[in-house]
């Protein structure tokens, strides 16, 4: 790789790593020190590019990875690319971005997500839940939100954290877009107390579920008015 386009943008990342930066991102799982909008900033001077992108991926180097993400053409990886993707993504930011940036936007996203479900690694499956998010919130027809409902009551509380926000995403989103089934969500969520205690910011929204699910159908309920 050396003096190629991928090699450049290698030295150019690592110039940018901080040890405060890492610090924190440790914290999180995340094992790089470069501040993420610097790091959108190298992905936007490249543009879209998708044999750089495969190269950058290749490295196993987080930023790298992440830049790859950002550069690269959703729609030309087959299902099969992106569940070796998703399996390779060791870093939470990886594995987020990848699902988030790249799965979302592919053609595959439906059959990835019914594969992903059954699957029994914890961190597989949390990307089968992320999906399972979006559908809910954005294309629900042809769920079955009970089913759903019935698998997070009996699996969440005691799920890996990863696959844990995921089912929590998933019930707060059925909570919030069907009014039906909204007492039931939020009994759930009270419950099995899953986030209840999670240390959240001022003027942000707790990801404990019935918290979560009551402040954005208040906000919606005052928008509509």
């Amino acid at each position: 790789m050396p003096g190629s386009a991928a090699a450049e943008v290698l030295d150019e990342l690592e110039a940018l790593e901080d040890s405060k930066v890492r610090a924190v991102n440790e914290k999180h799982g995340d094992d790089h020190g470069v501040n993420l909008t610097k790091l959108r900033a190298v992905a936007k001077k490249l543009k879209t590019n998708q044999d750089l992108a495969l190269e950058l991926w290749a490295t196993d180097y987080t930023p790298a990875q992440l830049v790859a993400l950002l550069i690269c053409k959703p729609k030309l990886f087959s299902a099969d690319d992106l569940d070796t993707m998703l399996r390779e993504a060791r870093s939470p930011k990886v594995h987020d971005w990848l699902v988030n940036y790249v799965v979302k936007k592919s053609a595959h996203s439906e059959e990835l997500r019914g594969r992903w479900m059954q699957d029994k690694d914890p961190v597989v499956e949390s990307a089968g839940w992320a999906l399972t998010s979006e559908r809910v919130n954005k294309s629900p027809e042809g769920l079955d939100l009970d089913g759903l409902l019935d698998t997070i009551e009996s699996r969440m509380k005691d799920a890996p954290e990863r696959l844990q926000w995921g089912m929590n995403n998933t019930l707060a989103y059925i909570g919030i877009e069907f009014p039906e089934l909204r007492e039931r969500a939020v009994g759930i969520g009270e419950r099995l107390e899953v986030l209840k205690d999670y240390p959240t910011p001022p003027n942000c929204t707790s990801p404990f579920a019935p918290i979560w699910i009551a402040e954005i159908v208040r906000r919606n309920e005052t928008a509509a008015k």
